[in-house]
């Protein structure tokens, strides 16, 4: 079997829930591990080091991509963003099932470089729902609300690059319908 079959991008616009059905996911299936992406940006209220990102300066993290550390990366809204190579190898080569959660320009190199991934593009029900959604963050400036709709209306259109689309009506049901796709994917 392809062991870079267990390995799953999962993209989407921000607030689309992704995070919040992948945790979900986890929670149903604690065999499926997720990668711990590197930032550059402060922690939010309730987020721990090591367990949600691996927080760092933008020196710091210049210098893991140095020095190919760092699989992919995209600059987004004034921050970076990354996947350590080691959180992504040491899993596949284990045959553990890891979960990416990154957006459209990683999940493209991570393409390249694993070519028979599994990747899903998670879809907001509707453009104001991923509003109403962003809104009810209470982290997000009238401003940040605007460039990350934008961007939405922008990254919507990979959706046809991904090997499936998910729609978030409901954390349940879209966590498991992933479910379903990537034991799928591991058949094949």
């Amino acid at each position: 079997m392809n062991k870079e079959r267990h390995l799953v991008v999962i993209s989407g616009p921000s607030g689309c829930g992704k995070d919040t059905v992948v945790k979900y996911l986890r929670k149903v299936h604690p065999e499926i591990e997720v990668s711990v992406s590197a930032t550059t940006r402060a922690p939010r209220s309730g987020e721990k080091e090591g367990v949600d990102y691996y927080y760092m300066s933008r020196a710091q993290f210049e210098d893991k991509v140095k020095n190919g550390e760092i699989l992919e990366y995209a600059q987004y809204d004034k921050n970076f963003y990354g996947t350590p190579k080691s959180e992504v190898d040491r899993r596949i080569e284990n045959g553990i099932t890891v979960v990416l959660v990154i957006e459209v320009e990683g999940a493209g190199n991570i393409r390249r470089l694993y070519p028979d991934c599994n990747t899903i593009f998670v879809r907001p029900p509707s453009y104001e729902e991923l509003e109403s959604r962003l809104r009810g963050r209470g982290t997000e400036t009238e401003e940040s609300i605007r460039r990350r709709m934008a961007r939405a209306v922008e990254e919507m259109e990979y959706a046809v690059d991904y090997n499936s689309v998910v729609v978030n009506d409901t954390v349940e049901s879209c966590a498991e319908e992933i479910y379903e796709l990537i034991c799928k994917g591991l058949q094949k």
